[in-house]
């Protein structure tokens, strides 16, 4: 390329860098006064540095066959600006989209009439709801550091409360310390001061009350003004409704959602599989985060294919169970040193699917290796389909419903010859198809590799059940996702006519 080449690539790089800066203070405030999340193409553009923004843009061409313009985007949100709009996920992407391909009306107008589900709908989608977190262990401060990032904006859920075992003189300042600096997820995002007269800690302007108790019976929240709460159990020490039930007895609290695999009847929820039995039920479990991993993607391929039989494999980071030199465990092999070993384990995943997702009852088999990672695992799905398959096919079945089904929320899809576990620390989504890993031949036998991050990606699920349960969902405009069913109808013709 010429030197007059590589000035015009360069010069045009700029200028839509200068773009997606004017885009900053507009999706900033949308959220903030209106409690509007952009997204392109389900990606979220609040808190995004212009680097992050053009990359989007970029991204888009995964979904409309080109990269989205920064030009066209930036009049979409200046529109959405003079719209009042309530709370509610707009997709600028699609809007644009869509208002390019008619031309009867003007952007605002167009806005206006696929928006109308958002336009003057008041400041949340429903009353705040209280949250108190009980346990501040690695789920606990990360659905903490989730809800305080969301503090003031669309879904109104407000983090009330922490419970401790204890809370010793300098309990509340080490508390606040593993908030503000994590050696995995990196600093807070944010401003965090400590009161110890009042035993609170202010994280971006919301004020935490921390108490210590050693059972939920202990505790009287209408005493912190707190009421109707949903009781966030991360502590793992109670699984079944018997015990849990503990949490509804204490004043204020009307539903508990456990951070673990519930055993009995309580019902195991992966959102965006079965979130829809949700309902009103008091005691739920977010089942586990191999669980929300690998169900989003065996529901897709089971619709589609159909699953006869299968092995899920998952290749575990270890966790704070494991003992970090030798010692005496009382589980099997747990107690040799976790940073040292692999170490096979058992896993109840297998069994926690057919629970969310009931078509695969009896149909897999599970275990687990652990291994010296601090976060980030992968599954191994080792599948009979009912139909068979070429790799193409299938990979080009899961990026569909990736981008554009109703589990585009759980479901991502990556092709790169370089990712390794580290690429996906951060992850929003429950799974992510490593697309380039998948073994397909055009029979019934193939294999699927889903990484996730069992820490974050596994708490922002757990905040979605918890949205769910609080009443606190907002539309996601314009249109809504498809149902994985009907981006496999959509799509039969094409990969129908691939060869299997």
């Amino acid at each position: 390329m010429s030197r007059a080449g590589t000035d015009r690539v360069f010069d045009e790089w700029v200028d839509r860098g200068s773009v997606a800066a004017a885009m900053v203070p507009i999706i900033d405030g949308l959220h903030r006064r209106h409690n509007v999340v952009t997204t392109i193409h389900g990606r979220r553009l609040v808190g995004r540095s212009v680097n992050e923004i053009l990359k989007l843009h970029r991204f888009a061409r995964h979904v409309d066959g080109a990269e989205l313009s920064p030009h066209e985007v930036l009049p979409v949100l200046h529109a959405l600006t003079r719209l009042d709009l309530g709370p509610s996920v707009v997709d600028v992407a699609d809007c644009n989209a869509g208002f390019r391909r008619q031309d009867a009306l003007g952007l605002d107008d167009h806005l206006r009439l696929v928006l109308a589900d958002a336009v003057g709908s008041g400041p949340y989608a429903a009353a705040p709801r209280d949250v108190v977190v009980y346990g501040f262990g690695r789920i606990g401060r990360l659905v903490a550091r989730i809800l305080l990032a969301r503090s003031g904006d669309a879904y109104g859920l407000r983090l009330r409360a922490v419970v401790l075992r204890s809370t010793g003189p300098e309990d509340l300042v080490k508390r606040a310390s593993l908030l503000r600096r994590d050696s995995v997820h990196g600093p807070f995002d944010g401003t965090i001061t400590v009161d110890q007269d009042e035993q609170t800690i202010t994280a971006n302007g919301t004020v935490i009350r921390f108490i210590g108790a050693a059972s939920p019976s202990e505790i009287d929240y209408t005493a912190y003004g707190i009421d109707d709460a949903i009781v966030v159990d991360s502590t793992g020490a109670s699984t079944d409704r018997s015990t849990l039930s503990a949490h509804l007895a204490a004043p204020g609290v009307s539903r508990v959602l456990l951070t673990a695999p519930a055993s009995g009847d309580v019902p195991n929820i992966v959102h965006g599989v079965n979130d829809a039995a949700i309902g009103d039920e008091p005691i739920l479990a977010a089942a586990s985060c191999t669980t929300n991993a690998v169900t989003p993607v065996l529901a897709a391929l089971d619709e589609r294919y159909g699953i006869e039989h299968g092995h899920v494999e998952t290749v575990h980071s270890f966790t704070n169970d494991q003992n970090l030199t030798d010692n005496h465990h009382p589980g099997p092999r747990r107690g040799r040193s976790a940073a040292l070993n692999m170490v096979p384990t058992k896993t109840g995943a297998a069994r926690a699917v057919a629970k969310a997702y009931p078509p695969l009852a009896g149909k897999l088999t599970g275990s687990a290796i652990r291994v010296p990672t601090p976060d980030v695992s992968i599954a191994v799905l080792t599948l009979t389909l009912g139909t068979g398959v070429t790799r193409e096919a299938l990979n080009a079945h899961l990026r569909e419903v990736s981008l554009r089904s109703a589990l585009r929320r759980q479901v991502d899809y990556v092709e790169s010859p370089e990712v390794v576990s580290s690429d996906f620390l951060g992850s929003r989504k429950a799974g992510v198809v490593d697309g380039l890993a998948t073994i397909a031949d055009g029979g019934r036998q193939v294999v699927v590799y889903v990484w996730y991050d069992n820490e974050y990606g596994y708490s922002r699920q757990v905040v979605r059940v918890l949205e769910t349960m609080s009443g606190q969902r907002v539309p996601t405009l314009p249109g809504v996702s498809a149902s994985v069913s009907a981006v496999s109808a959509a799509s039969a013709g094409v990969l129908d006519a691939l060869p299997v």
